[in-house]
């Protein structure tokens, strides 16, 4: 199974190849050195293009936080449906 690479690790690899390319070789050999395929690089570049590595990381932290929100809320609104339906008699 391959080892998925650290949001950090993308950004230093898309960096990579902007600079081989911007040294005059081309996008599928700059791709070839940065050892990924086209299809991930192009992926990579659509969701982390813009982004310097302190930004991406605090992007991830965010989404872990709001995982966990949702799962709270969700929590807290079945706790509530149980305590309604408790309060009516329906148990």
């Amino acid at each position: 199974m391959a080892k998925h690479p650290k949001p950090e690790e993308i950004v230093a690899k898309l960096r990579q190849a902007d600079v081989l390319i911007s040294q005059g070789q081309s996008v599928s050999d700059a791709i070839r050195a940065i050892g990924v395929s086209s299809v991930t690089y192009y992926r990579w570049r659509r969701e982390f293009g813009g982004l310097k590595s302190d930004q991406v990381r605090r992007m991830k932290d965010l989404e872990t936080e709001n995982q966990r929100l949702r799962k709270a809320i969700a929590d807290l609104t079945l706790d509530k449906l149980i305590l309604q339906e408790a309060s009516r008699g329906n148990f």
